[in-house]
Order: C-alpha cells, then structure tokens, then sequence
C-alpha cells in the first residue's frame, strides 16, 4: 500500500490512483487539480499522482538506475507538489512546473548521496519520438554517464522528455542560453565520447 505523509501526517492513498486517460485539455483540469491541491483536497493529489506518476517515475528511474531510489524520489516529488501547489502562479505549464520541482528533487537527492547518474538504458524503455532513430538513442545511451549532472538532466529533459529549451530554462530556472550552453557541452562531449570509444582514448574535459 501506497501512502503518502508529511511531518508524520497521513496526506493521501496513493494506491487507489489510476493511470489516467490523455484529456483534451490536460493543462485546465491540471490547473483546478493544483488548486484544489492548494486548498488540501487530497483527492486532487491522488488525481494528478496518476496522471504523473509514471513520467516521473521513469525519468528519475533512467537516471538513478534505482527502484528504491526512484520510488522515493517520486514519492518527494508529490509531496513537494503537495506543499508547494499554493506557489503555482500559473505563468508555465503545470508540467514543467511539476518537472522543476522533479529536477530539484532528483539533484538535491544525487548530491546528497554523492551517486552518481545512471546511464545504462534499455531501448525499450525510451519513448517513441519518431525523430529518433535506435542509433541515435544508443549514441546518446553511452555517452551519457560522462556528463556532469547539470547537463545530463538537460539531454534528459530535452531528448527524452522532448521539452523546448525555453521549457526546460522553466524547469532548470535558468537562462535560454545557459540551457543552449549545456546542450552544446553536452553534445561535444557525446560525439567526444564516441570518437574516443573508437580509438580507445579519452578525449573528454569538465566543462559545465
């Protein structure tokens, strides 16, 4: 059974929640659910647990490599979104906000734990992105535990998750450019990274 509390207080059963259907209008009803979270519905709170759940779940997953460590990562997502809905100002996507608050969660945990991000995927478990070719995937799959956190969790955000630059600024609280600024490092070090494999060298810096 799946529960959530906070300072000891029981907040909600997650286990009742139910992966959610895709709605025509997912950022309205995620809009009333954060309000209603806002306001301690804690049936809001299982709500929007189903409709998030396995996104979170799989991109904290793909980067600690970790059950346990995702599980509970997920758990202090929600449980973040729970404390902090009355903040949404509403000027982004409740997802990306969500996601801010998943991108702080997860550095604070792997900096906490000095672990280090994960980069051994299965292709199966990366979504179907039709500009995306298996050998794109496997290039970026290998090359990605070379990366610092920072821009490791921009290729995630951007590659995986498909989120706009400006998008991920959002997430990362950060400026465009900086996000430009880690992809560009990111992507040198990857084709880096891929030469050096080759070779048999190792070619890679520790820009950030």
């Amino acid at each position: 059974m799946r529960r959530l509390f906070l300072n000891g207080k029981f907040v909600a059963d997650m286990s009742t929640s139910q992966p959610t259907t895709r709605s025509a209008r997912p950022d309205t009803e995620e809009r009333e659910l954060l309000k209603s979270i806002a306001a301690e519905d804690r049936d809001a709170l299982t709500e929007l647990y189903g409709r998030y759940h396995a996104k979170l779940f799989k991109f904290v997953f793909r980067l600690t490599r970790s059950y346990a460590s995702a599980d509970e990562l997920v758990n202090d997502i929600m449980l973040a979104v729970w404390r902090s809905a009355a903040k949404f100002r509403g000027d982004s996507k409740p997802s990306t906000w969500i996601f801010g608050i998943a991108y702080r969660q997860t550095l604070k945990r792997l900096s906490r734990k000095h672990l280090t991000i994960a980069a051994n995927f299965d292709v199966d478990q990366l979504p179907d992105r039709q500009s995306q070719t298996v050998e794109q995937e496997d290039w970026v799959r290998q090359g990605l535990d070379t990366l610092p956190a920072t821009q490791r969790l921009a290729v995630e955000l951007v590659f995986f998750l498909g989120l706009s630059y400006e998008e991920v600024a959002a997430v990362t609280e950060c400026p465009v450019n900086t996000v430009k600024t880690r992809m560009f490092h990111a992507r040198r070090k990857l084709k880096a990274q891929l030469m050096s494999s080759a070779s048999g060298t190792d070619t890679l810096g520790e820009s950030e």
